[in-house]
């Protein structure tokens, strides 16, 4: 028994190579190429070059913070907007649902099998001066109102939109995971709606809500089709810049570079944020 034992203790790595290797040639190699292509010589396209922190200078001495503001500060209101629209959503797919919540949930899904250009292009159908729901203001009650494309309202919109269902598939399946009995209890202690949500829904659903929390932040900070198409440019977020750099520019290394701030930023804000949660109380490991 020992000595089979033993054999599954050293099949263990074995078995997790294939899986190590795709990381390393899907995951790491390219974001070490990016982060090498960071310190090479202004529009160069090879990694051998004398390396420098020119990129990183050129950055710091730019006007490119107010793009991380604004993707920063765009991805920070999705999330909020996010949060307030599907809790209320997740709660009662959960509770009043029941086994029906997952059917439900995936119906949400059936957006996401069209491309996010085509959807965004019909919003701009319905808002669009005389489109669909300006046109019919306008018919129907002789209200004319100007256009509310490519503003940052819009774009917010079109943001929430997208990325709706990565935080409500999270949530649900967070406000699922509360124990009915638990509730209960709270219930026949005398507990009123507010504490049992404050007190029981609340922290025991807090792993739904801190994976869809972090989920949709990082995808609305890369979001970049939302202010091209519904902000016509008005606003130019920091994937924009990084686009324009390995495209228009053709300069790699500073396209790599800005790429790189992205990274480190967007990382230090998620750790932040998990260090003020204790992850193995709120996944139930102690």
């Amino acid at each position: 028994m020992a000595a089979f034992g033993t054999d599954k203790a050293r099949q263990g790595p074995l078995n997790a190579v294939p899986i190590i290797l795709f990381l390393i040639v899907g995951f790491a190699a390219p974001l070490l190429a990016v982060i090498g292509y960071s310190f090479m010589p202004e529009r160069t396209f090879g990694l051998f070059q004398k390396p420098s922190f020119d990129n990183y200078v050129t950055v710091f001495n730019s006007t490119s913070y107010i793009s991380f503001l604004w993707s920063m500060g765009l991805a920070a209101l999705t999330v909020l907007l996010l949060a307030l629209i599907c809790y209320p959503v997740a709660y009662g797919l959960a509770r009043v649902f029941g086994r029906w919540s997952t059917l439900l949930t995936l119906l949400f899904t059936i957006p996401l099998f069209v491309s996010e250009n085509v959807r965004l292009y019909g919003w701009i159908l319905f808002f669009i001066k005389n489109g669909v729901l300006l046109g019919t203001l306008k018919s129907l009650f002789g209200i004319e109102v100007d256009s509310w494309l490519f503003t940052e309202g819009i774009i917010v919109l079109g943001m929430v939109y997208v990325y709706l269902p990565f935080m409500l598939f999270p949530m649900t399946l967070g406000v699922s995971m509360v124990p009915k009995e638990t509730r209960d209890a709270a219930f026949d202690l005398g507990a009123t709606r507010w504490q049992v949500f404050k007190e029981v829904d609340l922290p025991l659903s807090m792993p739904g809500i801190i994976i869809g929390f972090l989920l949709s932040f990082v995808l609305a900070v890369g979001a970049i089709a939302e202010a091209k198409v519904l902000g016509g440019q008005k606003v130019i977020p920091i994937t924009h810049d990084i686009e324009i750099a390995f495209t228009y520019a053709q300069n790699w290394p500073l396209g790599s570079a800005l790429a790189v701030l992205l990274m480190l930023v967007v990382g230090a804000l998620v750790l932040l944020v998990l260090r003020r949660f204790d992850l193995d109380v709120i996944l139930g490991r102690r």
